[in-house]
């Protein structure tokens, strides 16, 4: 069997050098949702003027002016997005610093009924509680930025990516004879990374919706046919919704809060709530491995052995880009017959 030789040029491999130091130095300092958002603006301006019909105009002005006006509109409609639901998050009636201080008082109350064993590892007090979910988001800052001023500095980073993003889809809109070879090599990498992070990220929405609709059906149609109605059970949800976004850490996190949120009911009801939670990811688990390892064609292990190894680099920032990464680099390597 004769392997197919693909001839590699100096100026892709300069392009993966660029390309590969780059992805890395955005993770060196906490830029990865800048990347994230640019990735973001550029997949879905090329998926609507696919629809439209744009790339087949024939003058190269026309072509960049409806490019760039796709562009401005999917930036206003997601930052009016982002907004609303920040503002819903922190100042509707279920809003989550409410639910975090009902989360805590949950817990100091519920200390009597707790197992021994577990009460090492429950805070004491509701400032005590507090105190340690405020470290944890400073200490992963890098990635959530909701503590403090991280807030607006996280929303200029999310606004410069999508202008970033928006800006190199228009520089897919000139004609490729205008580019210098470097230049064309660095806009393929640009698109297979675009290519990637559609079908990983795109796979884990899907993932999360299908995690939330059975939450939601649990915590909003099978407690209350029992008689058992949680509180914060809508933003509960969202959360789940959310958080699920983001691989592992995201199931943990819902799952502890919908816990003990289920606390204030009874330590059966968080027991009960807790193994269906469980039940629940152990579904996800296999959907995950499936949906998105057949996205990117490849083995549950491998996605399991990349995020490994880039939590361990990178922390929580290195978790979440792990699938787009490996993605990315096995189409590279795909491209090329190596793998």
């Amino acid at each position: 069997m004769s392997l197919k030789v693909v001839t590699t040029t100096r100026y892709e491999i300069a392009a993966w050098v660029l390309f590969g130091a780059g992805l890395l130095w955005l993770l060196t300092v906490h830029l990865l949702p800048s990347l994230l958002a640019g990735l973001l603006i550029f997949t879905l301006v090329e998926a609507v003027v696919r629809l439209s019909g744009a790339q087949d105009t024939r003058r190269e002005t026309t072509r960049m002016l409806a490019v760039a006006l796709i562009a401005s509109v999917l930036i206003a409609l997601i930052s009016a997005a982002i907004l609303s639901l920040m503002s819903y998050l922190r100042n509707g009636g279920d809003n989550v610093p409410a639910l975090i201080q009902r989360m805590a008082e949950i817990v100091e109350h519920s200390r009597a009924s707790l197992p021994d064993w577990l009460l090492p590892y429950v805070p004491t007090n509701t400032e005590e509680l507090r105190a340690q979910i405020v470290a944890w988001l400073r200490t992963h800052a890098e990635v959530f930025q909701v503590a403090g001023t991280g807030v607006g500095r996280a929303l200029a980073h999310i606004l410069i990516g999508m202008v970033v993003g928006a800006l190199v889809s228009l520089e897919t809109a000139k004609s490729t004879g205008d580019r210098g070879p470097l230049a064309a090599a660095l806009m393929t990498r640009a698109r297979i990374l675009a290519r990637a992070f559609r079908r990983v990220v795109f796979a884990q929405v899907r993932i999360s919706a299908i995690n939330t609709v059975f939450t939601g059906i649990y915590l909003l149609v099978v407690l209350p046919a029992f008689g058992v109605t949680l509180p914060f059970g809508k933003t509960l949800v969202l959360m789940t919704f959310l958080l699920g976004l983001i691989p592992i850490l995201g199931n943990l996190v819902s799952n502890t809060m919908i816990f003990i949120v289920s606390l204030s009911q009874s330590m059966y009801l968080a027991l009960a709530s807790l193994g269906y939670l469980v039940a629940i990811h152990k579904l996800e688990y296999f959907l995950n491995a499936r949906i998105v390892g057949s996205e990117i064609r490849a083995r549950a292990w491998e996605i399991l052995l990349a995020m490994l190894a880039m939590e361990a680099a990178f922390g929580i920032a290195g978790l979440i880009a792990a699938p787009v990464y490996y993605a990315f680099m096995k189409d590279e390597l795909r491209s090329k017959h190596l793998v």
